[in-house]
């Protein structure tokens, strides 16, 4: 899809005015969204319009929901699948929207009108937020959180006897300065990767985490680890813990519980 016109040429690039990042852009190149590009001195869309069935058909990768969620009382039916169901998921660049909503699609349903509109928002809202299992100190909260150099976040309120860090936000991604927003959207990607990422919290610790492994906290990795409180332990996870553990003690009330006597 071509836009309507880039906002100026500099040394051979053209500059995309789809949001506040302005990105001069080479011949033949994607801007920072990696949604427009420069081809032949034209700004154009670059991400088609993905219909769900029609890339399973040609061969595309797509996530399943749930492995079997029959177990749940769910037939596994997307929502409105015998017709089109417009996500807009991916669809956007940043905040806040300089355009108009390149895609506004309606849909009646069950005698309600329903309007989906396709921002101009990928960087807007993306952040990570990250649920350290530790019982030690970390850093004060609001503390600010580093990559590098680079600040991508700060500490949040302790959840369920946890250390929380919230990372990424349009501030750092598009606020700061071009290495802050390029060192944060990396290091959002790697944790979302499931990528080990190193980060060091003010007046605190250097801290390793990776998504499914235990955090390595200045140096040194974790072994003992709060995971949630009773009543969500053992709701969710009892069946998990069966092979591995003698036993498992849960409080009648809601509070931390801590696996015991590991086989």
């Amino acid at each position: 899809m071509v836009s309507q016109t880039a906002v100026s040429v500099r040394e051979g690039k053209i500059r995309c005015d789809a949001c506040p990042v302005m990105c001069y852009i080479a011949d033949g190149k994607a801007g920072a969204c990696d949604r427009y590009a420069n081809e032949n001195g034209a700004l154009v869309r670059v991400d088609p319009f993905t219909i769900l069935e029609q890339a399973v058909e040609s061969g595309s990768k797509a996530v399943k929901f749930l492995d079997n969620p029959k177990e749940v009382g769910w037939n596994g039916d997307l929502v409105l699948a015998h017709k089109s169901f417009v996500t807009a998921v991916g669809a956007g660049t940043t905040y806040p929207d300089y355009k108009p909503a390149p895609f506004i699609v309606s849909q009646n349903h069950a005698g309600l009108d329903m309007v989906t509109v396709v921002t101009e928002g990928i960087f807007s809202y993306c952040g990570v937020k990250v649920k350290i299992d530790t019982d030690r100190h970390l850093g004060p909260e609001r503390a600010i959180v580093r990559a590098g150099d680079e600040v991508v976040g700060h500490v949040m309120t302790g959840e369920y006897g946890s250390q929380m860090l919230s990372l990424g936000g349009v501030h750092h991604l598009t606020g700061g300065s071009k290495k802050e927003g390029r060192v944060t959207c990396d290091t959002l990607l790697k944790l979302c990767n499931r990528e080990a990422v190193n980060l060091t919290i003010e007046d605190g610790v250097e801290v390793t985490v990776q998504a499914g492994k235990a955090p390595i906290v200045n140096g040194v990795p974790e072994k003992l680890m709060r995971v949630g409180c009773g009543s969500a332990t053992i709701g969710m996870f009892a069946k998990q813990w069966q092979p591995f553990v003698d036993e498992v003690v849960s409080p009648p009330i809601i509070s931390t519980l801590y696996v015991l006597q590991a086989r």
